[in-house]
């Protein structure tokens, strides 16, 4: 079996098993949802959720954002870990989007990933959730999980995963993947406990024959 011949199958096998996924991540304005992304690093997207709705009620877009200083969103966003490095971020990306951008997310990933803050794993999910473009997010739950069913050589390093998966998967099929392969790594797949009994594509997966059960 070729791996273009095994991400069809699991394409098909995910699409199954989760037929409705999306992000996570709440968010009603393009540039919420690059914020809570930013917020995601190191925190899971739940307490992200909680955080969020205050933040985006004080600071209702992109020019409130610029407008802050850092210390004033700080305040909003502490209980997300690394909070004085995001607050800079975040308000250092909004500044860019205003002055550079016309106060519009940009659409590519070359363009996204100049942003502070922003990189090429957030870039794809905005060029793909937002702007629907061909993209694949490949967060710790994608590289452990394709690396485990044989779709990449089992490397951690996110570039090479992304490029490895571009290989073997149709583009259209990519941000549609990266979300259920994320789900099934919360669901089914986890790092340290596996639910290999309960998992559709044992027959891919060279960690299967090893796992209890």
């Amino acid at each position: 079996m070729t791996k273009k011949e095994r991400a069809r199958l699991v394409i098909d096998v995910l699409a199954e098993c989760y037929p409705d996924v999306k992000c996570a991540l709440n968010y009603e304005k393009p540039h919420e949802l690059l914020i809570a992304t930013r917020l995601s690093a190191q925190c899971t997207d739940k307490r992200v959720n909680l955080v969020t709705p205050a933040l985006f009620a004080r600071f209702p877009d992109v020019d409130s954002f610029a407008a802050a200083e850092p210390d004033e969103v700080e305040e909003y966003i502490r209980s997300c870990g690394l909070y004085k490095t995001k607050a800079v971020d975040i308000v250092m990306m909004c500044r860019m989007i205003r002055d550079e951008f016309d106060g519009r997310v940009p659409d590519t990933i070359e363009q996204l990933v100049k942003l502070p803050g922003v990189g090429r794993k957030t870039a794809n999910l905005i060029v793909g959730d937002l702007y629907g473009k061909p993209a694949l997010v490949c967060d710790t739950h994608v590289i452990r999980v394709s690396g485990r069913i044989g779709l990449t050589d089992g490397t951690k390093d996110a570039f090479k995963v992304e490029k490895q998966l571009s290989a073997v998967i149709p583009p259209k099929d990519g941000l549609m993947l990266c979300h259920r392969l994320v789900w099934h790594g919360r669901l089914v797949c986890g790092a340290r406990a596996p639910q290999c009994g309960e998992c559709r594509l044992g027959a891919y997966c060279k960690f299967f024959s090893s796992c209890k059960k």
